[in-house]
């Protein structure tokens, strides 16, 4: 999962940009990157780590001019390199740079294709530097040296037949603008807005709408599915719808994880959707649990805290907060690395003992994806003087893996995969488990827009909105991210042994 940025000012952009990327940090943690345009030349600032370790004041400086646009990254793979740190950008034609969240499912074959027909050299592994490039070669196509908007959405246009996956998409083309698209499913989100100053009208694009309210940016609506927004270096907005059948569906991970709970996405509030996961779960539980001895509901936190705030309401049970978080601590899901993650987790959160000695205790997440995490958290509360330990998880089982951009792309490493409820609670430890069911959290999610009729749910169902991915397909994911593991933990082993024979010396 990514965050994306872009802005089209008339004052200088680079603060803006940077305040938009540090309230969707939470999408990515891994590294961070800006391009803004000076004089008809980019200027550009990217590199692992945080925002706020990647920009310094004197690249601050260096990042001039009136329009840019921002990433967040965490790699869908695993593993993180700088190299594939974004923006990035081609020189040919016009100039162009752009950033990506999402994941492109027919990546191989647009490799082939821009290798054998546009002539085109890729310098990563990494899809968005493929998105980049068949966007540039159907610029190319244009016979004017001036572009019109026409041009923009043809070639967005032809994007949308060549690429197949999860994309919202921002670009800079040197001396006209910035461009805005979205999948045609509308897997990912995007919005937009305006903001009204002294020298003119200013427009924003972000993945979140937490992006806009940071940089005061009146939010207008969302890119909806298939759409590209267009706006020329003098501030002209421009939109036009550039699929054939554009369908909304989107990603229900967002409102279960990812997304802040002050973020609006498709017209529907996450906190809101949290809330209402929350009040179907509880229902739930005193329908399955008639017999339950539970003392006390704890979170853990931050994502489930509206969530089992609304359970314990539900269940006339008492609301604690049970584990103190340590902020400086990235998030543990979306970690580069199962290790790491492993590593997180007691950093990451410690009890408060009062709150578990003795008593029976329901702990609540938002999910449960490998389950490592869940059973360390259950060690916790057990080693704080919890008598039982139950576990109620705001999704339903996490079966299948997901290609539009979340870190989940091999089956085996999903606890829930192949296993039915006994064998989880089991292996994570808890005394009892319960999930919400699927259709109660599509229930809870859709509430706040009737007229999103299919939300992207293959995590938990399977079922793939592209239609584009088989067996053989997942098997090579899975074949990919073992090799990148094995070449990650080989270099891990290289560097100690490095340091092992400097200390020898």
């Amino acid at each position: 999962m990514c965050g994306i940025v872009g802005i089209v000012g008339s004052t200088p952009v680079g603060q803006a940009l940077y305040d938009g990327l540090t309230v969707i940090q939470h999408r990515g943690q891994d590294a961070a990157g800006i391009v803004t345009i000076s004089d008809n030349k980019f200027r550009l600032r990217k590199g692992n780590g945080l925002v706020k370790d990647v920009f310094h004041t004197r690249h601050m400086l260096r990042l001039q001019g009136d329009i840019g646009i921002g990433h967040v990254r965490y790699p869908t793979a695993g593993t993180s390199s700088s190299s594939e740190a974004q923006p990035f950008f081609a020189n040919s034609p016009y100039g162009i740079s752009l950033a990506h969240n999402g994941n492109l499912t027919n990546a191989d074959q647009l490799a082939d294709w821009l290798y054998n027909n546009a002539r085109r050299h890729v310098n990563t592994t990494s899809d968005s530097e493929l998105l980049l490039n068949v966007f540039a070669h159907e610029l190319q196509k244009t016979d004017n040296l001036d572009l019109t908007p026409e041009d923009i959405f043809k070639a967005v246009t032809n994007v949308h037949r060549h690429v197949r996956g999860a994309y919202a998409t921002v670009a800079l083309i040197v001396g006209h603008g910035m461009v805005a698209f979205r999948d045609p499913h509308g897997i990912r989100p995007l919005v937009f807005g305006k903001r009204e100053t002294e020298s003119g009208t200013e427009y924003m694009v972000a993945s979140e709408s937490v992006a806009l309210d940071a940089c005061d940016f009146e939010f207008i609506r969302d890119v909806a599915p298939g759409e590209a927004i267009y706006v020329t270096l003098d501030g002209k907005l421009h939109s036009q719808q550039c699929a054939q059948n554009p369908t909304y569906n989107p990603c229900i991970f967002e409102f279960v994880y990812f997304a802040r709970p002050d973020s609006t996405i498709d017209k529907m509030s996450v906190y809101g959707s949290r809330v209402e996961m929350g009040t179907l779960l509880g229902k739930k539980i005193s329908r399955e649990w008639e017999d339950d001895d539970i003392d006390v509901v704890i979170p853990i936190p931050e994502t489930s805290c509206d969530i089992a705030l609304q359970i314990a309401q539900k269940l006339d049970i008492p609301y604690r907060q049970g584990f103190v978080k340590n902020r400086y601590v990235g998030r543990t899901f979306i970690m580069p690395g199962q290790a790491e993650r492993k590593k997180s987790v007691r950093r990451k959160l410690n009890p408060i003992a009062r709150e578990f000695k003795g008593k029976n205790v329901l702990l609540v997440d938002d999910s449960i994806v490998r389950g490592t995490t869940s059973g360390q958290i259950i060690e916790m509360a057990r080693a704080a003087g919890a008598k039982k330990v139950y576990f109620a998880s705001a999704a339903p089982e996490v079966r299948f893996p997901n290609v539009y951009g979340i870190d989940m792309p091999s089956a085996n490493e999903l606890i829930a995969h192949g296993r039915e409820l006994d064998d989880i609670c089991e292996l994570i430890g808890a005394d009892k488990l319960i999930f919400q069911d699927l259709d109660d959290l599509i229930t809870a999610v859709g509430t706040g827009n009737p007229d999103i009729k299919q939300f992207e749910t293959s995590v938990f169902d399977g079922r793939y909105i592209t239609q584009d991915i088989d067996n053989d397909y997942l098997e090579q994911l899975n074949a990919l991210r073992n090799n990148e593991t094995k070449e990650e933990t080989d270099k891990e082993a290289d560097s100690i042994l490095e340091m092992y024979n400097e200390g020898s010396d």
